[in-house]
This record gives structure tokens, C-alpha cells and sequence, in this order.
């Protein structure tokens, strides 16, 4: 067994190199993480349903794939640029290095804000989830809180720890929910849709453009959320140059066609008319009811105890990647610089995962205080936080991919550095303009909350920047 080299206890008089994380993360790990954080069997459960009630219908399952190929656009460019950002700092190191430091720090702070805006407020989702599968096996009704308390000590254990720790745990979850998912769509194929013949809903341009498109795409973005982070575990990847696109292209079409082949084969299972019927109905339930048609009971107890497993995966994933924010901030001197001392044995970012979990206790105790309903007010308040933050986190990005390449494309072609960019970034702004348009009614019907929730990303943004000139000028 190799020696472990240990960091030393201060941080007086280290070398840069020193505030580093450590790892031996592959593509497959880095896939399992960012695919956990986009919480696949949450969207199937909770998500799609709405997608096909509020959007458009039986053509819900196109949504998804014109989300992914916009997404592909994106992460053309993002990609070109991973070998000349060579910090692990993901959007807020591509906009700085583009479009300046102060910039880029308003950036990680909006980053900041949605990332754990998001962890917390799943735990409102996980909750109520846990009650669920204690009273599935017969136990009593319990607060839901004490099993966000519950998830929340076994996420601050593992983000403690090595980051290969958290992978593997999550490579279990993320198998098991995917496995189950897939074979619910096998059984609903292979019984031709249980005689109502497969929908052709995903192709039909009629049924893609009935309804509501645009609340269609909107859900199908948010369902991406999570797959940008491949590049915040540069400095734990393995030969991050090639590690960091390849997951990120691994992530986005293992996404892309998990949601588009599932989500087409529940309506399947209905039919177009009764599927869109359940959802608008039955949304919450929706799942578990096609399960409960295709699997039996065994196979809808199953996913119940699945979707409480994925919800914790999420929470694992974003834990992960807002540490690496505040631990690449502090590297920077933004935050206090003791944040950036990785743990001696694990090479985690120890101090900076405390930092993270405090702020999500605070949050979560306030909602149990204030008497927040956890799912209708906690996460829908947070999760709509986070939706607007990271489709404007890939909109900087975009822009600063087209600023850094704009004099010399480092060789690479016009498709790479500026088509594929420019196309990926009309279409996330064309998502940015539904998804504001559409906050209130996804904040619970708000527009005072909407307006709050881009007060304080706006807000974020201007501290951030304000921090950023202020230690760039005393550098």
C-alpha cells in the first residue's frame, strides 16, 4: 500500500499547491455523481408528471430530448475551454478567466446560493418521504424533520470524507433507482403500452406542440440541473483534461435519454389521453400508480423506498459540489483561506463541508420553526432559487466561452468555439425567459416570492463582485 501524504496542520508558509484537494476520481465516478445530483427518480416521480399536465401533454417526451441536444450545445464550448481553466473552480473559473475576476466571483456567489438553496430544500422532499416508507412497513407517522436530521448527519459523514467515498455510495443508489425505472419501462414495452398501443406522442408534431410548450421545456430544463458540475472536481480527476469533458458528455446523453425513453414509456402505460388525465389528477401519485399497474405491489414498494434513496443522493451530490465552491472561493482568499485546508487523511474539503452543512441546518430549522410546509413552501421556494440561478450560470459561462475564444481558437474550429456556443446560448436564454416567466406559478403562485428569489441571485451577484474588486485591488 502506497504512503498517504499528510497536509500540514497550518497553513503558514505553504506552497499554493498545497491548498488542493486530492483524488483519483474516473469518468464513471464523476458521472455518478452529477447524475445523482440531478435526482433522476425524483424527476420521474415528481417532474414529468407535471411536465405532461401543465406542458404539453403526450409530447412532454420530446421536451427532453430538444433540452439535451441545447444542453450538447453548451457543453461544446464548455468543454473547448476545460484544458485552458486550470483550476477547479467550474462556471466561476471560466467566467473569470474570460470576463475578469470580480465578475467571476459574483458568479460563485450566485453558484453559492443555488447550489445550496437546492440541497436544503430537498431535504423538504426527503422528509415526508421518509414518513412515507416508515408507515409503508407498517411503523407510526413521524415528523418529518427527524428524518431530514437523519440524512442530514450521514451527509455531513460523508462529505467529511474522501470524495471516492461519497462516489461509490451514490454509484449504488444512482444503479438501483436506474435499474428499477428501466425495467418498469421494459415490462410496459414489452406489453405493448397494456393495450392501448405505445404513444406516439415524442414524434408527433401535434402532440409536441399542443398545450403549453413552454412550460414543457421549463420542466424539462430543471430536470437537468445538477450535470454542470462535472469541472468542480478537476483538482480530484483523474487526467482532468480528457476525465472532465467525456463525463460531461457521458452525464448529459445518460440524462437526456433515461427522461425521454422513461417519461414516453409512462404515458405509454396509460395511453395519451388517461396519462394526461392521471397527472393532472393524480401527479404525486403517478409513479406509483404505473407501478403499481406494471410491477405489482412489491415492485410500487420498491420505487417508494427508491425515490427516498435518490432524494438523499441529490442532497449527497450538491453537498459535494457547494463544498468544492467554498473551498475553491477560499483558495482565493474571498472566503477565510482556512477553509482551503484539505483534510490531512482524506484530502476532502472537511472545513468547507462544516461551513456548507451549518448553513443547511440553519435553514432547515428555520423552515421546521416557521411551520413551512416542506414540500408546497420549503423546496418549491428554494428549488425555484436554484433554477433560475444555474441557467444563468450557464448563460455567463456561454458568454465568457465566446469572449475567450472571440481573438484565437486555440485551434479549435468555428463549430467549436462559436456556432455550438452561440446556438446553446439562445437557447438557455430562451429557457431563462420561461422560467421567469412562469417563477410565480412555480414558487406556489407567488410573484412577491418570484421577485424575492431574483432580489436576492441579483443580490448574491453584486456582493460577489463587490468582494471580487475589493481583494482583486488589494492582491
Amino acid at each position: 500500500m502506497s504512503e498517504i501524504t499528510t497536509v500540514p496542520d497550518s497553513l503558514d508558509g505553504q506552497p499554493p499547491g498545497a491548498r488542493h484537494l486530492r483524488g483519483n476520481l474516473g469518468v464513471a465516478s464523476i458521472v455518478f455523481m452529477v447524475v445523482a445530483a440531478a435526482a433522476p427518480l425524483g424527476v420521474i416521480g415528481g417532474v414529468v408528471p407535471l411536465g405532461i399536465a401543465s406542458g404539453n401533454g403526450a409530447g412532454f417526451p420530446a421536451t427532453f430530448i430538444v433540452s439535451t441536444v441545447v444542453l450538447l450545445l453548451f457543453a461544446v464550448g464548455f468543454t473547448a475551454m476545460t484544458p485552458h481553466v486550470e483550476e477547479a473552480g467550474a462556471f466561476f473559473s471560466y467566467v473569470r478567466q474570460a470576463l475578469g475576476f470580480p465578475v467571476g466571483i459574483g458568479i460563485a456567489f450566485v453558484a453559492l446560493v443555488s447550489y445550496v438553496a437546492l440541497e436544503a430544500g430537498v431535504y423538504g422532499l426527503l422528509g415526508p418521504a421518509g414518513a412515507g416508507v416508515v408507515e409503508l412497513v407498517g411503523g407510526p407517522t413521524l415528523p418529518w424533520w427527524l428524518f431530514a436530521a437523519l440524512a442530514f448527519a450521514v451527509t455531513t459523514y460523508l462529505g467529511y470524507r474522501n470524495i471516492e467515498l461519497s462516489s461509490r455510495v451514490l454509484g449504488i443508489l444512482l444503479t438501483a433507482e436506474i435499474a428499477i425505472v428501466l425495467v418498469l419501462d421494459l415490462v410496459i414495452v414489452v406489453q405493448g403500452g397494456g393495450g392501448h398501443g405505445l404513444s406516439s406522442g415524442i414524434v408527433n408534431p401535434t402532440a409536441i406542440f399542443s398545450g403549453s410548450l413552454g412550460i414543457g421545456l421549463l420542466f424539462a430544463i430543471i430536470s437537468y440541473v445538477g450535470f454542470e458540475a462535472t469541472a468542480i472536481f478537476r483538482d480530484e480527476a483523474r487526467d482532468p483534461e480528457r476525465t472532465i469533458p467525456r463525463a460531461t458528455y457521458v452525464a448529459l446523453v445518460l440524462i437526456g435519454v433515461f427522461y425521454a425513453v422513461t417519461s414516453w414509456a409512462l404515458i405509454s402505460g396509460w395511453g395519451d389521453d388517461d396519462a394526461i388525465a392521471r397527472a393532472t389528477d393524480s401527479g404525486s401519485t403517478f409513479l406509483g400508480d404505473t407501478a403499481q399497474r406494471y410491477l405489482g405491489a412489491v415492485g410500487a414498494d420498491i420505487i417508494t423506498v427508491l425515490y427516498l434513496t435518490s432524494l438523499f443522493a441529490c442532497i449527497l451530490a450538491f453537498h459535494n459540489v457547494a463544498s468544492r465552491y467554498v473551498f475553491a472561493l477560499s483558495q482565493r482568499d474571498v472566503l477565510p483561506s482556512a477553509l482551503s485546508r484539505p483534510h490531512g487523511r482524506h484530502g476532502s474539503p472537511h472545513r468547507a463541508s462544516l461551513w456548507i452543512s451549518a448553513v443547511v441546518a440553519l435553514s432547515v430549522l428555520l423552515a421546521v420553526v416557521f411551520g413551512l410546509d416542506p414540500a408546497a413552501q420549503f423546496y418549491t421556494w428554494f428549488a425555484g432559487a436554484t433554477t433560475v440561478g444555474v441557467v444563468v450560470l450557464m448563460i455567463a459561462t456561454s458568454v465568457a466561452v465566446l469572449v475567450y475564444f472571440r481573438r484565437d481558437r486555440r485551434g479549435y474550429s468555428l463549430w467549436r468555439v462559436r456556432i455550438a456556443p452561440a446556438l446553446g446560448l439562445a437557447g438557455l436564454s430562451g429557457a431563462l425567459v420561461l422560467i421567469l416567466a412562469n417563477l410565480s406559478d412555480l414558487v406556489g403562485g407567488s410573484s412577491v416570492l418570484a421577485w424575492v428569489i431574483v432580489g436576492v441571485l441579483v443580490s448574491a451577484f453584486a456582493a460577489g463582485a463587490a468582494i471580487g474588486s475589493r481583494t482583486r485591488n488589494a492582491s
